[in-house]
């Protein structure tokens, strides 16, 4: 399955996002801002990108995905369920006691997880050994990596950025959630990574820059991606946190915010809006 439709995959980005807020909403906890504003990236990776089949979640030969920042779970439940790899009814149950969609991605409960995250920095690292186990066996598996930007903060990032170089794995592709708000401010206020590109170049990988809200351009660096030889990618993608709900977009306090009945029912009418 694979969308190339422009406005068909607008219209599963706004589905996917419908989920995250239907999942936050129902747990009455969570994470929507920064699972709002990948929704875009994952959305072209599951229905346009990615070498994968909801009915083989544990086939070898598939490409992984790796969400590093784990808090963004909503967005990959969501973005799971609306590829099929189980039902969206089940959303709603994010973070309940006795529901397979905890609060961070579990790989052994939900089908499609290929990673369990949740730890910040860790992820980029564990993406690496996938990687560099697809170039030693010849799988030619392509694996992507999501982090934010407030996770680069994490020192381990910078080590794992190192070693994908160092073993030119150039069917690594990582991908910043650069939505410039985490948990306790803007990034500068925090700790600033800026700039992330020049960074990532120092680093040894192959660096593109994007609007992480346009789909013409994340498949594009996408596509280029794969062309790339000898080095690894990272897509640096210029997002804004809580991204399609009016009252989300750029609010530093909808990072780890749940909406209450009157914000859920405009955040679903805002979105149904756009399908």
């Amino acid at each position: 399955m694979k969308i190339t439709d422009i406005e068909e995959l607008n219209k599963k980005a706004t589905e996917v996002r419908l989920g995250i807020i239907e999942a936050v909403y129902g747990a009455k906890s969570g994470h929507p801002g920064g699972s709002l504003s990948c929704a875009d990236i994952l959305t072209v990776l599951y229905f346009n990108q990615m070498q994968i089949d909801p009915m083989k979640s544990r086939d070898e030969s598939r490409d992984r995905f790796i969400l590093s920042k784990g808090h963004a779970a909503p967005a990959l439940y969501s973005v799971l369920a609306n590829r099929g790899y189980f039902n969206v009814e089940e959303l709603p149950s994010f973070r309940h006691i006795d529901s397979n969609l905890q609060g961070h991605p579990d790989m052994n409960k939900v089908p499609g997880v290929d990673m369990s995250t949740g730890s910040l920095g860790q992820g980029l690292s564990m993406a690496n050994g996938v990687a560099l186990s697809s170039k030693i066996n010849s799988r030619g598996i392509r694996v992507y990596c999501l982090l934010g930007d407030g996770e680069l903060e994490e020192g381990q990032v910078w080590e794992a950025a190192m070693t994908a170089s160092h073993y030119k794995l150039d069917n690594l592709c990582v991908i910043v959630d650069n939505n410039n708000l985490q948990i306790d401010g803007t990034v500068e206020e925090v700790k600033s990574p800026y700039p992330i590109d020049s960074k990532f170049k120092s680093f040894g990988f192959n660096v593109i820059n994007i609007d992480g809200h346009n789909m013409e351009e994340i498949i594009k660096a996408f596509n280029t991606a794969k062309t790339v030889k000898g080095k690894p990618t990272a897509i640096i993608a210029k997002t804004i946190k809580g991204k399609g709900v009016s009252f989300m977009e750029n609010q530093v306090g909808w990072h780890g915010k749940a909406p209450n009945e009157e914000e859920y029912k405009q955040a679903i009418k805002e979105l149904k809006k756009k399908l």
